[in-house]
């Protein structure tokens, strides 16, 4: 069994191409969950980010904290990066990591000339424990103890988890969140230990999409309108575009659609509630034993026969699947004859992939004196890298810069954070004026004063950032 990263980031901003890390916590377990080694670091500001009001409240990181961090942006990836590849192979682990910190974690090592993919590639894993969370609170009910909404759904929020599950939090660090991430794992092993050990064989894309495939029939839960929802499926085919399984929800009699026309059955899966379903090998599904159905009533008494009659029926129907394929294919085609045609910033291209010759000489700009990494960059075939780079000097040895580099980053820069223009992608200095007089509002009617008096310290310190950039 490989070691486990638990991880989290607090940042900037909810924009996972834009915002900034400023704060990583990191915690290496072994196969028992007992603690390693553990990384803690901070950073600074850095020129050009515009910080979100509500993501310092948030995280508790005060203007003043942002001030007296020494440590810059790309030293505590670097720090991060080379404390990462010391821990070996290992299975990382989060809280909504999938969906938050697993992408901002790969923008930000692409734009600071790292390998992006890092916690899935080279033999390592990612999981995510808020699915492991719901997952094991549907199979063994009261694993964990949880809040109840207004709704009256289950929270699965970390500050209110953890109290109630017994754990000492330092809710909104990112060190203590890793802490309570790895406190609630371990309630889990214990108590749900199947539920654990199946997702442990779906932590990697590829060994997670073997068992969907093969599996002649499972159970898989989905997370919407507040619920966790179980559904019993069988594989039908990978979508023909985007590679994600698509599967056959075994509630539905599968006869009613196996010999339809194809624009019938266009029209058929288009209709609610879903004979089709999307189990997204990628996301860390929590794949299990069709045994539980006697925990869902409308399997149970379907019974575990006939649900297997239907699998086998969706199963060696080749027909059905070839049609299903043609019509996931039109529906692709149509969404992107629809989609934006505008050019994306260097920002925003991630998944537009360089040459693999190109990420093979990354490690080398960092091994390089800064006042030789200019000339480095004249290594990368990707133009995204050179201008990567060159913004990485400006930022870090604005002095090595030619002039006319320099220039042009920073005037970009300026241009960007003073920016009016209310949709651009990226946080500006107006738009944050505005989140502060809203939340200002907004804390004044719930009387919540520690946020009032932590908002105007920020609207002091945007204020100092609109002078700094407006004499720049």
């Amino acid at each position: 069994m490989s070691n486990f990263v638990f991880y989290d980031f607090e940042t900037t901003s909810s924009n996972k191409q834009w915002g900034q890390i400023i704060e990583v916590g990191a915690i290496l377990v072994d196969d028992q969950l007992n603690e390693l080694d553990r990384f803690d670091s901070r950073c600074r500001l850095s020129t050009g980010i515009i910080p979100e009001a509500m993501s310092l409240i948030v995280s508790n990181t005060s203007p003043k904290k942002l001030k007296e961090t020494n440590l810059s942006h790309y030293e505590m990836v670097k720090q991060l990066v080379d404390k990462l590849k010391s821990w070996g192979k290992v299975t990382f682990i989060g809280w909504n990591n999938i969906e938050f910190d697993q992408i901002f974690l790969r923008n930000t090592l692409f734009q600071n000339l790292h390998y992006p993919f890092t916690s899935t590639t080279n033999g390592n894993k990612e999981g995510d424990l808020l699915n492991l969370a719901r997952a094991a609170n549907l199979y063994y009910p009261n694993t964990l103890k949880n809040a109840i909404n207004k709704k009256g759904n289950l929270e699965y929020k970390l500050d209110t988890m953890a109290p109630l599950n017994g754990i000492e939090h330092a809710a909104h660090t990112a060190i203590g969140d890793c802490g309570a991430t790895l406190e609630i794992a371990r309630i889990i092993k214990k108590k749900a230990p199947s539920v654990w050990d199946s997702s442990l064989l779906t932590s990697n894309k590829e060994e997670s999409l073997k068992i969907i495939k093969n599996e002649k029939l499972f159970c898989a839960n989905e997370f919407y309108y507040g619920k966790v929802v179980p559904f019993v499926q069988t594989f039908v085919c990978q979508h023909p575009v985007y590679q994600w399984p698509k599967t056959f929800d075994l509630k539905h009699d599968p006869n009613i659609y196996m010999n339809m026309p194809i624009q019938v059955l266009k029209e058929e899966l288009k209709k609610t509630p879903k004979v089709l379903r999307t189990c997204r090998h990628n996301k860390h599904p929590i794949v299990m034993n069709p045994s539980y159905i006697d925990h869902f009533e409308e399997y149970k008494m379907i019974g575990i026969n006939k649900l297997k009659e239907r699998a086998d029926i969706v199963k060696k129907n080749k027909k059905f699947t070839e049609k299903v394929e043609v019509i996931l294919r039109d529906e692709a085609q149509e969404k992107a004859e629809t989609q934006s045609q505008e050019d994306l910033f260097e920002e925003e291209s991630l998944y537009n992939f360089p040459p693999a010759e190109d990420n093979k000489i990354l490690p080398g700009f960092h091994e390089e004196d800064w006042d030789k990494k200019l000339s480095y960059l004249e290594k990368f075939k990707d133009k995204r890298f050179h201008y990567f780079g060159k913004k990485l000097l400006y930022l870090e040895k604005p002095d090595l810069l030619p002039k006319e580099d320099y220039d042009e980053i920073h005037g970009t820069i300026i241009k960007r954070v003073l920016s009016t223009t209310d949709n651009r992608k990226w946080n500006t200095i107006p738009r944050t004026y505005k989140e502060i007089d809203d939340l200002r509002a907004k804390f004044e009617k719930s009387k919540e004063k520690d946020k009032l008096k932590m908002l105007e310290e920020i609207n002091v310190y945007v204020e100092e950032l609109e002078k700094f950039y407006s004499r720049a």
